[in-house]
Parts: structure tokens; C-alpha cells; sequence
């Protein structure tokens, strides 16, 4: 998987609609190059490209770790209501904030998935017996549902943000620069590590709470780490690229049936394949359409939703 991601580097590098010769790419980086090709590669691909890893990364990671939490192997970040918080939360900002860039988006969508899945987590946690999985995720369906409505009511009602965030909706890494990932690097570093770290307690977790108790997991500390490690990481995802479909639904899946249920195996693999489908997809929606482009959100629900019909009949692969 790793040579696999770097080889996906190196194509989303050297692949777009501009037609730039292989060896004019590798003399840019080298330090050569035109002015235009230095525009190309160090002002458009290259960013590109490290936003498209780090957003296929954090989204795997969620949805490897949503789908462990909750136990239901078609469960994916947005099941939370995480997608639906941020993108609230962004039609507000344009609409009654004037927020007029990616850059606003950011704190907006960040902002949004963190209420919104702190609501849902108090919701699924009212009530006798505590949070159990399938409370937070009838909560999470819930609120993502009232809230996709609101959202819809605001951008209809107002032409101006049904503008802007047309772009946004699709999921796209056009237009994205450092300036957009470095404000929520420190979020998804702490996801990141947060993910990790409770990995080995899902594999307890996951065989219910009575057997993690016995294993000696705290059971409620895990799940809370879990939705937080879920929130930053899908949270910052969809704030710089929007929402992204099936990448956090499908990857998870294909892990499993590669290396087995073990969660670290399966966070680990996630982490490096994720990347791999999201930057794969990007090239492919700079290609398909040209002179255009095509968003990578679009692109990954072309390739997911088939892939993952093939999987979810795999009895080995929908298993967890």
C-alpha cells in the first residue's frame, strides 16, 4: 500500500487537464521549468495533492473507526451527522456572515461537525442505559437529516449561497491551497493519534461492552475518544475538500477483507489506502472531462457505490 500511495503521488503530480510533458514536470521540480509549469506544479498539483492524501486519510480513518464503534459495517462519518453539521454550518456562514472563501469554510464546517456531533452524542446519551451504539446512531440520522433540510432551505432561498457552496457540495480539491489545510492540521493530528491509540480497544469493544469490561476497557472513556477522534478527522476532512462520498463507507471494507478484523490492522491499512482512492479519483475527474474537471467527490461515488455492492455480498467482507 505504501508503494502503491507513493506511485499515486507521483501520478497526481505529473497527471491534470494542463498538458505538461513528464520530463518539463521533473525539471520544475528540480528547480527548472517555465513560469507556467511552475505555476502548475508547485502552485496547483503539489497542494493538491498533499490536501487530497491528508483529506483520504482522515476520512478512512473515521469511517474505519465509525463502523468498529457502532458495529454495522455500512456505517460511514456522516452517520454521526458530521457531513450535515459542517455543511449547516457553512450555508449560515455564507448566508448571514458573508463568508465568501474556502478558507472562511474552514472554521465554519469545523466548527458545525463539532456541535453537531457533541448534540448528538447528548441525545443518544439521554435517557436509562446510557449511550449505546445504535442510539447515537438513530440520533445521528436524525439530527443529519433535519439539519440537510435546513441547509437545503437557506441555499433555496438564497441564490447567492446556492452559488457558492454548489462547488463545495461536490467535494472537490480544486482551488486548494496550504493556506486552507494548515489551520486544521493540529485537529487532524490529534484525530490521528487519538485513532490509533484506541484501536486496540476496539477489537474489545467489538465483541460487545460486557467483553471489554471483562478485558479490562473502560468502555465509555473509548467510545467518547472515539466520536471526538471521529469529529476531527471527518470534521477537518469535509471543512477543506466538502462532503466525500463512500471514501470512509467502502475503504474500511476493503481493508477488512484484506487483513483481517483486527482494528489496528484495519486503522493502519485505512490510513494508507484512503489516500490511494481519493488521489486515483482526483486524476481521474482532471481527465475524463477535458478542457473541465470533474469533482473527486463525483468521481469516488462512481467508483465506490459498485465496489462496494461487490463487497457488502462478500459474507468475509461485510463481517465485523
Amino acid at each position: 500500500m505504501l508503494v502503491l500511495l507513493l506511485v499515486t503521488v507521483v501520478l497526481s503530480i505529473g497527471v491534470g487537464a494542463n498538458p505538461i510533458s513528464p520530463r518539463a514536470v521533473l525539471d520544475t521540480i528540480a528547480g527548472g521549468g517555465d513560469d507556467e509549469s511552475q505555476y502548475v506544479v508547485w502552485q496547483q498539483r503539489v497542494p493538491r495533492t498533499v490536501i487530497g492524501t491528508v483529506v483520504g486519510t482522515a476520512l478512512g480513518v473515521a469511517g474505519a473507526l465509525i463502523q468498529a464503534f457502532t458495529r454495522n459495517p455500512l456505517a460511514d462519518p456522516g452517520i454521526l451527522g458530521v457531513n450535515s453539521g459542517a455543511a449547516f454550518a457553512v450555508a449560515v456562514g455564507i448566508v448571514f456572515f458573508g463568508v465568501t472563501g474556502i478558507s472562511g469554510y474552514v472554521w465554519f464546517a469545523c466548527a458545525g461537525a463539532l456541535i453537531v456531533t457533541l448534540a448528538v452524542y447528548a441525545i443518544g446519551a439521554a435517557g436509562r442505559g446510557g449511550t449505546d451504539p445504535i442510539r447515537l446512531t438513530l440520533a445521528g440520522v436524525a439530527v443529519g437529516a433535519v439539519l440537510s433540510g435546513a441547509t437545503t432551505g437557506l441555499t433555496l432561498t438564497h441564490p447567492d449561497a446556492f452559488d457558492r457552496m454548489r462547488g463545495w457540495n461536490a467535494g472537490s480539491l480544486l482551488e486548494r491551497g496550504f493556506d486552507v489545510l494548515t489551520p486544521v492540521v493540529p485537529l487532524l493530528v490529534i484525530g490521528l493519534t487519538m485513532a490509533i491509540a484506541v484501536s486496540s480497544a476496539m477489537n474489545s469493544v467489538a465483541l460487545g461492552d460486557d467483553m471489554a469490561r471483562a478485558h479490562g476497557v473502560n468502555v465509555g472513556r473509548t467510545r467518547v475518544l472515539v466520536l471526538i477522534a471521529v469529529t476531527l478527522l471527518a470534521g477537518s476532512a469535509t471543512a477543506i475538500a466538502g462532503p466525500i462520498a463512500f471514501v470512509g463507507l467502502m475503504v474500511p471494507h476493503v481493508v477488512r477483507w484484506t487483513v483481517g478484523p483486527d482494528q489496528r490492522r484495519i486503522v493502519v491499512g485505512s490510513l494508507l489506502l484512503s489516500p490511494i482512492v481519493v488521489l486515483l479519483s482526483d486524476v481521474l475527474g482532471r481527465v475524463l472531462v477535458l478542457p473541465s474537471e470533474m469533482p473527486v467527490g463525483i468521481v469516488t461515488a462512481f467508483v465506490g457505490a459498485p465496489v462496494l455492492v461487490v463487497l457488502v455480498r462478500r459474507r468475509t467482507a461485510s463481517a465485523l
